[in-house]
């Protein structure tokens, strides 16, 4: 095969994905005991240290999630690729494209607003935010559309598309979702309440670092479950500090958006509901990470983390159980549809518990706390406005 063969088909994704990952374990690796030499050395360089090793490796991993985001669009746009996997070719025009477009809408109308935001223009940052807002709107109706004409053709007899025998329970799947949904926005607005600030260009900047930090990690995967899922390598972490940093509500918000990013990367979606299930509300409830940031009466921050974290992995689990009972019970086969989707989504619970561990470990950090407080305060200020 050439390299041009190479590069055109799946095969370039699947060979990048273990590069990736021990090339991104090394870099942590290597910058870890060069920081833990550095602090016994020189202490007075350690802090520095860590700044500019921080800075150093945001950059590699959104470099590498766009090097891994093409290959992976390559990937979902070869033939070979979509006829061994009985994927219909149209799931490019209907799915992929338009929730790649919808994201790079998103993100060149938040560059835009900070922008505007950094030159002090008030009333133009104003008159952006309505129209942006009217129009992100309006596309993420557009792209729910085109993914239901998608799956709704693809579906029939009430089974998985290209399948006779699947069964999937489609009442049952708007219900969750839609149960769903009102416990994220329900849950978002009530513990959210105090929060009467809006997206500045600070939160603005932190929220798409972290939503690209978080997608870029995802791409590192430990181990990938078969119908769809995976531990990664604490992919998860800075969507959950941006959700402790700024609370529930903004959290959620944030969640949602990589929720969508995370169909545009690994997209295993048979069904409307099943697809919000799966990725927009399953992340946005992610953003109940930052449910006990708050909680002074719990002093450790390595507790309120832990406790948020925990809040947020039951949430997601739950989501994903809904989507495996009614979506996937095929997989059952003899057992139990319910214990299937318990066992099978138990992942989540060794991802978060990844995550929990890195967390730990960076609210242990004295500066980065007083960091996350500095942004506290500043945004309690703002509600008392």
């Amino acid at each position: 095969m050439s390299l041009h063969s190479l590069l055109a088909s799946s095969y370039a994704f699947d060979a990048a994905e273990p590069v990736a990952l021990w090339l991104t374990v090394g870099i942590v690796a290597a910058l870890l005991i060069a920081g833990i030499a550095l602090f016994f050395a020189k202490k007075g360089a350690f802090k520095n240290y860590v700044r500019f090793a921080s800075i150093g490796f945001v950059f590699y991993a959104l470099v590498l999630g766009m090097v891994m985001l093409i290959l992976n669009i390559i990937k979902h746009s070869d033939e070979d690729y979509l006829a061994e996997n009985g994927i219909s070719g149209d799931v490019i025009y209907f799915v992929l494209i338009p929730l790649f477009a919808l994201f790079a809408f998103a993100l060149i109308a938040g560059i835009l607003l900070f922008s505007a935001s950094m030159l002090g223009a008030k009333k133009t940052f104003k008159v952006m935010s309505i129209v942006f807002g009217v129009l992100l709107a309006a596309g993420v109706v557009t792209v729910g559309v085109l993914i239901a004409v998608h799956y709704s053709r693809n579906i029939s007899d009430d089974g998985y598309y290209n399948s006779a025998t699947a069964s999937v329970n489609q009442l049952a799947l708007y219900i969750g979702a839609a149960a769903m949904i009102v416990l994220a926005v329900a849950g978002a607005l009530f513990f959210g309440r105090k929060d009467k600030s809006g997206f500045d260009s600070r939160c603005i900047a932190l929220a798409g670092v972290c939503i690209a930090m978080s997608f870029a990690l995802s791409y590192i995967k430990l181990w990938e479950m078969p119908q769809g899922g995976s531990v990664t390598f604490v992919s998860l972490l800075p969507l959950m500090i941006f959700s402790y940093i700024y609370g529930v509500k903004k959290g959620v918000m944030a969640g949602f958006v990589y929720g969508i990013l995370q169909a545009i990367q690994d997209p295993y979606i048979i069904h409307p509901a099943q697809f919000l299930l799966d990725y927009p509300i399953a992340f946005a409830l992610i953003g109940f990470a930052g449910l006990f940031a708050g909680v002074r009466a719990l002093k450790l921050p390595q507790i309120r983390f832990t406790l948020g974290a925990i809040v947020a992995a039951v949430l997601r689990f739950v989501s994903h159980v809904l989507s495996g009972v009614f979506a996937f019970q095929a997989y059952a086969e003899s057992t139990n549809v319910w214990v299937y989707s318990t066992a099978y989504n138990s992942f989540v619970f060794v991802d978060m518990a990844l995550v929990i561990v890195a967390g730990i470990f960076v609210f242990s950090s004295p500066s980065f706390v007083k960091k996350t407080e500095e942004y506290a305060n500043r945004l309690q200020q703002a509600e008392g406005n």
